[in-house]
C-alpha cells in the first residue's frame, strides 16, 4: 500500500460508552493485519462492563475515509511497577493475554504514528506510553519498531516472556508423536486406560451455544474446588470475573470466535477447555481440570484431544496464554511465541529525557530503541 497522507486520517480518543461504532469495530475484526480477540467489540464490552466501573479507559480510533482501520484502549495511570511514574497504556486486564491493537492490513505504521502524535499533543503529567503483551513476530511490532526509529524517539522493551505456540504443518497424530518421547506416550495411554476404569470417559468438542449456559457453570465451579479456588484467584470468587467470563464466552459464541472442549467421567467434566478461533490464529484462553483425578493427567488428555486444531485449515497457530515454562502446556507443545511489554516517550525534549533515564534505570542499558 502506498504510504497515506495525514490529512486523509482521523485519529479520535473518547469514551468507550459514548462509541456508537459497533458495526465497524466487527468489520475491523475482520481485516486485521494480526487478529486479537481480546480487543475484538465482544470481548472489550464483557471485559469494560466488568472491570472499568469508574469509565477510566477510552477508545483510541483511526479512520480513513471514514472507514475504522485501527483501535486501541488506552488508560491514565499514575503508578508503574510500584513507582509514581504516571503514564498512558494500552489498557490490559489480568484475563486479557494480547495487547496488540486492531488495525486493518497496510495502516500499520499510520497507526503507530498517530497513536503516538496524540500522545505527544496530549501528555499532560504522563512520562511514556506503555504497551503490553506485544507479539515481536508480525506487522504490528515492525512497523512500531520502524516508526519509533525514524522519529528518533526513546523506546525500549521492559519485559519479554516466551509462551507456548502450537504451529506446525504436521497432522496432529504426527505432532503429538513428535513432541512426546515414546515412553511419555505409553505412560499417557495408561493413565487414560486407568481413567477409563472408574466409568465412562467422553470426550466433546462444540463451537455453538449448545447448553452453553450449563457448561459455563460447571467451568466455573472446577476451576473454583482446586488450587486457584483455594488462594483467590478462580474465576468464580468475584462476582466482576465470574461476569465477566459468562458474558465473554457468550458473545464470543454469537460471534462464531468460541470452540469448547471437554472430558466427561460419567457425565462429571474432568477436564475443560475454551479456544477463540481467530483465523489466522486462535487463543487457548482458559482451562482447568479435576484435581481429585491429577493421577490421571486430564489436562494433559484434552490437550491430546485439542491438538486436532492442528487439522482446522483456517487457523495456522495457536497461543497457548500460559505463563513461560508452563509445566503442562510445554509437554506437549514445542513452539515458542515471545511476548513483550514496551516503554516509548512521549512529548516534548524534556520529557523524553526524563524517560530515557527511566528506561535506563529498568533494562540497565541505554536505550537504543525496539
Amino acid at each position: 500500500m502506498a504510504e497515506i497522507s495525514p490529512a486523509d486520517l482521523h485519529f479520535t480518543v473518547q469514551p468507550w460508552r459514548t462509541r456508537g461504532i459497533d458495526a465497524a469495530w466487527d468489520a475491523l475484526a475482520q481485516c486485521a493485519a494480526e487478529p486479537n480477540p481480546f480487543i475484538e467489540r465482544w470481548f472489550m464490552q464483557a471485559s469494560l462492563d466488568a472491570f472499568d466501573h469508574a469509565d477510566e479507559v477510552q477508545l483510541a480510533t483511526l479512520e480513513h475515509d471514514g472507514t475504522l482501520v485501527g483501535i486501541i484502549p488506552l488508560a491514565r495511570l499514575n503508578r508503574y511497577a510500584g513507582y509514581p511514574f504516571p503514564h498512558i497504556a494500552g489498557w490490559v486486564h489480568y484475563n486479557a493475554f494480547c495487547g496488540a491493537p486492531l488495525v486493518a492490513a497496510g495502516y500499520e505504521r499510520a497507526f503507530w504514528r498517530e497513536l503516538l502524535a496524540w500522545c505527544d499533543r496530549h501528555a499532560g503529567a504522563r512520562l511514556f506510553l506503555h504497551l503490553s503483551h506485544l507479539p515481536v513476530e508480525g506487522p504490528l511490532f515492525a512497523a512500531l519498531r520502524d516508526v519509533t526509529a525514524s522519529q528518533h524517539r526513546p523506546a525500549a522493551i521492559v519485559h519479554r516472556e516466551e509462551r507456548a505456540l502450537l504451529a506446525s504443518d504436521l497432522t496432529p497424530d504426527a505432532y503429538f508423536e513428535a513432541s512426546m518421547s515414546g515412553k511419555k506416550r505409553k505412560e499417557l495411554r495408561r493413565q487414560a486406560k486407568r481413567l477409563s476404569e472408574e466409568g465412562a470417559l467422553r470426550f466433546e468438542r462444540l463451537t455453538d451455544a449448545t447448553a452453553l449456559s450449563d457448561w459455563i457453570a460447571r467451568f466455573l465451579a472446577l476451576e473454583q474446588a482446586g488450587w486457584k479456588g483455594a488462594e483467590g484467584s478462580a474465576l468464580a470468587c468475584t462476582n466482576d470475573t465470574r461476569q465477566f467470563f459468562r458474558d465473554a464466552l457468550s458473545a464470543a459464541a454469537v460471534a462464531g470466535r468460541l470452540e469448547r472442549l471437554a472430558l466427561y467421567l460419567d457425565e462429571r467434566p474432568i477436564a475443560m477447555l475454551a479456544n477463540f478461533i481467530t483465523p489466522p490464529g486462535a487463543y487457548s484462553f482458559k482451562t482447568t481440570f479435576d484435581e481429585d483425578y491429577a493421577r490421571y493427567s486430564p489436562g494433559v488428555l484434552l490437550q491430546r484431544e485439542n491438538l486436532d486444531i492442528l487439522a482446522n485449515d483456517a487457523v495456522a497457530w495457536c497461543d497457548s496464554c500460559a505463563a513461560a515454562d508452563h509445566p503442562m502446556i510445554e509437554r506437549i507443545w514445542r513452539e515458542k511465541r515471545l511476548v513483550v511489554r514496551v516503554s516509548i516517550a512521549i512529548g516534548g525534549q524534556a520529557r523524553r529525557t526524563l524517560c530515557k533515564a527511566i528506561l535506563r534505570a529498568e533494562t540497565g542499558a541505554f536505550p537504543k530503541g525496539l
